[in-house]
């Protein structure tokens, strides 16, 4: 049972103390990251006591809240410019707070009605927002798991008889070698192996050259895939030209938008995306820039019966009498959390438009980066940004420790790349609190790190 007192007293801690987070956060009045040794950071957490002995209570449970904060990453901080993770909404964790009292597990209907219901009605909005009007989809947990899926719905088109025969050895899958890391490895989950993955031919920063899209002879190609945009760059493939050689041919267009689709509610960046309604799939991560917490991450299909026929499972303790509602036979996931409630809610605050401001903000902020760092010597960029990441160099030293430096005392966190086998410094620009000053400083500092 409950301890309802004891609960009511610690949410409030929670939010006293995440209040104060979050405030200090977007102040920039701690380190960004910290990087403390899992052993005496363990001790400091009072871990191993804790986990044989239990006994927190609200008092103790404050100094430990305080102390697990302070020791984590700072995704609201101005100087986080790092990883495409999202300095999540307060909506958000409104629903994360939510689902970890209630604990519906909505994938089948009767396990949360409420929850089902909001997820179907986020899906149909991001369903016409990418031009699927008779489409479907499925929120899962994560980007990794959203390609799977709709390379599970790809192989179902192309291979029908794979679910029960097994993987045929003719099917191959195209995609750059820029390509998020999940679909070679959803190649190999499905059976088919590296040597499935064909590698396109792209310019000299990653993107698929469509004057060059191949034709294999005696191969079924089960799905092609294009980024919008791609994880490394921030930059967009050519989408309408891909989109029409696939239909010319009959082949999957898969876009892999987990960053990039949310640039459909900007009416400045809406372009970037044109031609994404020729695809068959795409996957939006509303866990990047829609400003919700991990993990969710959409599943979109231009027809409805492909998502159905990804999987074919029989449980005789789920799956019976009418599931017209049930999510089920559309996930790698049994038990799914309440993905939507999140999404719903920063639209419900801040609606369409709202997002829609944040993704210009963060794009036109990346950009600012990229005008002030070109201004000063030293400094190579190698395009002009189309998002929110920005890959740079400088110097000709080390790159990566050059990074290294600036994490040593938490001052800037940010990461790297390569670019054509060569070592590249990388911004993603997601918390609304960077601002110029936030940029100048990381060119001073990298300036003076490297002098």
């Amino acid at each position: 049972m409950w301890n309802f007192e004891e609960f009511t007293e610690s949410a409030g801690v929670t939010v006293e103390e995440l209040t104060t987070y979050v405030a200090d956060s977007q102040r920039g009045a701690a380190p960004v990251v910290r990087r403390t040794p899992p052993g005496e950071l363990a001790d400091r957490l009072r871990l191993r006591e804790l986990i044989a002995k239990g006994g927190m209570t609200p008092e103790s449970y404050r100094d430990f809240l305080r102390t697990y904060l302070a020791e984590g990453t700072r995704l609201h901080h101005p100087a986080f410019l790092a990883h495409q993770a999202a300095p999540p909404d307060f909506p958000a964790a409104l629903a994360d707070f939510v689902h970890g009292a209630i604990n519906n597990p909505m994938n089948i209907y009767e396990m949360g009605a409420s929850a089902a219901t909001v997820e179907f009605e986020v899906l149909r909005w991001m369903l016409d927002k990418v031009g699927f009007p008779a489409g479907g989809g499925v929120l899962t947990h994560g980007g990794s798991l959203a390609n799977l899926t709709a390379m599970l719905a790809a192989r179902a088109r192309v291979a029908p008889e794979a679910w029960e025969r097994g993987v045929p050895d003719d099917l191959v899958i195209l995609a750059p070698p820029s390509a998020h890391y999940s679909i070679s490895r959803a190649a190999s989950i499905l059976g088919l192996g590296q040597r499935a993955i064909v590698p396109l031919e792209t310019d000299e920063l990653g993107r698929i050259d469509p004057a060059r899209l191949p034709d294999l002879p005696g191969r079924r190609v089960m799905a092609l895939v294009a980024a919008a945009c791609a994880t490394g760059t921030g930059l967009y493939d050519d989408l309408r030209a891909i989109g029409e050689w696939c239909r010319e041919r009959g082949v999957w267009f898969h876009v892999d938008g987990a960053h990039g689709a949310s640039a459909l509610l900007s009416d400045r960046h809406a372009h970037l995306l044109d031609g994404v309604a020729l695809a068959d799939s795409v996957i939006w991560d509303a866990h990047k820039m829609l400003r919700a917490s991990a993990l969710s991450a959409a599943v979109l299909v231009r027809r409805e019966s492909d998502l159905d026929a990804a999987f074919k499972q029989e449980a005789s303790y789920l799956f019976y009498g009418d599931q017209g509602f049930d999510q089920i036979r559309r996930t790698v996931e049994c038990t799914k959390a309440e993905l939507g409630l999140k999404v719903f809610l920063n639209l419900a605050w801040r609606g369409e438009r709202g997002l829609g401001d944040y993704v210009a903000s963060r794009y036109d902020t990346a950009r600012r980066f990229w005008e002030l760092a070109r201004e000063r010597p030293g400094f190579t960029l190698p395009y002009e940004p189309e998002s929110n990441i920005v890959c740079f160099r400088y110097g000709d030293g080390d790159q990566a420790a050059i990074r290294e430096r600036l994490m040593s005392d938490g001052t800037f966190y940010l990461t790297s790349t390569e670019l054509a086998g060569v070592r590249h410094l990388r911004i993603t620009v997601m918390a609304p609190a960077t601002d110029d000053a936030t940029l100048t400083a990381l060119l001073d500092e990298i300036e003076a790190v490297s002098g």
